[in-house]
């Protein structure tokens, strides 16, 4: 019988799927976040490649019981123009991921994610209604740091935000947005070889914590304040740039 923990030991795997459970709590919720939580512990025990690849397969099918009522409700005009532009400037982020220094990728995702997280706490608004090529941009840098991390939501997560969207609206933009970015994903990855054995080790146990804390997160969104959703959000940014900073890996990892 083959053993399915041959790339990765049990300890790995546990650790692993008790940080998807706390990851699916926040998707659920908040329609994004989990890469954030998930990619920087996993890339510190397994290759970059494999924690990416295997988090991008597990969030788009795990996922897919949320996109019903999110398509119904989502911003077409701006998720449309940003899902395009993320779907073709993933295949840059995957050629770095592939091809660059990994402490310095990590240097530049840290420096998007407290700009980013700065504007957003320095009270700026766009009040203005969003061109499709404002749009647009936002997916391009989306797509660039998910190609690279599958850290993609703080470019689109500030753009959505600042805007007078309710929380209902900005979820579902989120949801739908990183549906169909996924499938360029999907598309760089096999470019470059990263859908692999050790991938599929790590979806088996992964699969079901991932799932459950999914549905967990959704139905704490119905019942919470929605003033909540924004504090949630701004909190997950700020956990993003602690979590990708090179400097604290001897106190993180």
């Amino acid at each position: 019988m083959l053993n399915v923990f041959t790339s990765h030991s049990i300890g790995t795997l546990a650790l692993l799927s008790c940080v998807l459970f706390g990851a699916g709590c926040v998707r659920g919720f908040a329609g994004f976040g989990a890469g954030m939580i998930f990619i920087p512990v996993a890339a510190s025990v397994v290759a970059p490649p494999v924690a990416a690849a295997s988090f991008l397969v597990l969030d788009f099918f795990v996922t897919i019981p949320l996109l019903f009522r999110a398509l119904r409700i989502c911003d077409w005009f701006t998720v449309l123009p940003a899902a395009a532009g993320s779907v073709v400037f993933v295949h840059a982020g995957a050629w770095m991921l592939a091809n660059s220094d990994p402490l310095f990728l990590r240097w530049i995702i840290f420096f998007i994610v407290v700009g980013v997280l700065l504007l957003l706490l320095s009270g700026w608004r766009y009040h203005a209604k969003p061109s499709r090529a404002i749009s647009a941009a936002v997916g391009c840098v989306s797509g660039v740091l998910g190609g690279i991390s599958q850290v993609s939501a703080p470019p689109v997560v500030v753009f959505w935000l600042s805007s007078s969207k309710q929380p209902t609206i900005v979820r579902a933009n989120l949801i739908v947005f990183f549906a169909l970015a996924s499938l360029g994903t999907f598309a760089a990855y096999l470019l470059h070889g990263f859908f692999t054995l050790p991938v599929l080790h790590l979806l088996i146990p992964a699969i079901p914590a991932y799932g459950l804390g999914l549905l967990i997160g959704s139905n704490s969104f119905k019942v919470a304040d929605p003033k909540f959703y924004r504090v949630t959000a701004y909190s997950l940014i700020a956990l993003a740039a602690v979590l990708s900073m090179p400097a604290l890996d001897p106190f993180l990892r």
